[in-house]
């Protein structure tokens, strides 16, 4: 009896393997996209940082919004990203976070970045639930935002 590829019981390329592989894959999981994605999030910031650092930098500054605008289209997926822009109810925060990157580019860098950050907090102001759920299970920085007035005590009332 001649056996094909993909008949056999055994064999991974049966019709569905794929599909069920897929739903029980990880939500979290990072694929070479996303991990790129986030290597220029993180490019993108950190050039930010420096072209404000170094007394905002016009070069710097313009590289660092490329780079991230480039990291989260590739970790979103450009469909979501997109979706994200286009948005109706993110066209206050979309507007400002472009005028800001026009604003860099005309050489207008401080009034740029300050109508950059007004325009990446309403433009992902729906992430913020996500972020704290994220943030308050990283190890010692969770503790310190769950419990800051406990902190602020126990500082306070040991040096008094």
């Amino acid at each position: 009896m001649k056996r094909e590829w993909g008949r056999s019981l055994g064999s991974p390329f049966r019709f569905g393997h794929r599909r069920n592989y897929s739903i029980n894959k990880m939500a979290y999981e990072l694929t070479e996209q996303k991990k790129i994605g986030l290597g220029l999030v993180g490019f993108g910031i950190l050039f930010t940082f420096l072209g404000i650092l170094l007394f905002f930098d016009r070069g710097l500054l313009a590289l660092g919004n490329i780079f991230w605008l480039a990291g989260v289209a590739l970790l979103l997926g450009w469909r979501s990203t997109l979706n994200l822009f286009t948005n109706r109810s993110n066209y206050k925060g979309s507007i400002a976070f472009l005028l800001g990157i026009f604003f860099i580019f005309v050489r207008w860098p401080v009034v740029g970045i300050i109508v950059e950050m007004y325009g990446c907090i309403v433009l992902f102001s729906g992430f913020w639930p996500s972020i704290k759920v994220f943030l308050y299970q990283i190890p010692v920085f969770g503790w310190i935002l769950q419990y800051p007035i406990l902190l602020i005590n126990r500082f306070w009332g040991s040096s008094g």
